[in-house]
């Protein structure tokens, strides 16, 4: 069995956004891919949809998950599951930087609200 230690991670910047990917095919995982997450403060994501279902679990810190219709207010200890095709964007709006655990099945595909296709990020190949 693969295992990955934290120390061992690649790590990836994205505009106040740092991805620590755990578990993804490149390391092993053959069903889910995992990534540690970091939002710094005031850091905001670019809407986007995925085609699977996407879990964030919030480990410390808080965040706001906003789709079309609501915008959910995550606290350490909350986690969500974001359905398939919904369109939403992470923001960190609070006094302090917060740390996600996010789960995806491997393959899946994002699309961004400008209509942008992308590829399986790096953190999740």
């Amino acid at each position: 069995m693969p295992v990955v230690r934290v120390k061992d991670a690649p790590t990836f910047d994205l505009d106040g956004f740092r991805f620590h990917g755990l578990t993804a095919p490149s390391r092993g995982a053959t069903e889910l891919c995992t990534w540690r997450l970091s939002i710094t403060v005031g850091a905001e994501s670019e809407a986007h949809h995925i085609d699977r279902e996407e879990v964030f679990i919030v480990l410390n810190g808080s965040i706001s998950i906003i789709t079309a219709a609501e915008e959910f207010e995550l606290h350490a200890g909350d986690a969500i599951s974001i359905p398939a095709q919904t369109q939403f964007r992470l923001k960190n709006a609070s006094q302090e930087n917060a740390q996600l655990v996010v789960c995806l099945p491997v393959g899946f595909h994002a699309t961004m609200a400008d209509g942008r296709e992308v590829d399986t990020p790096p953190w999740a190949k």
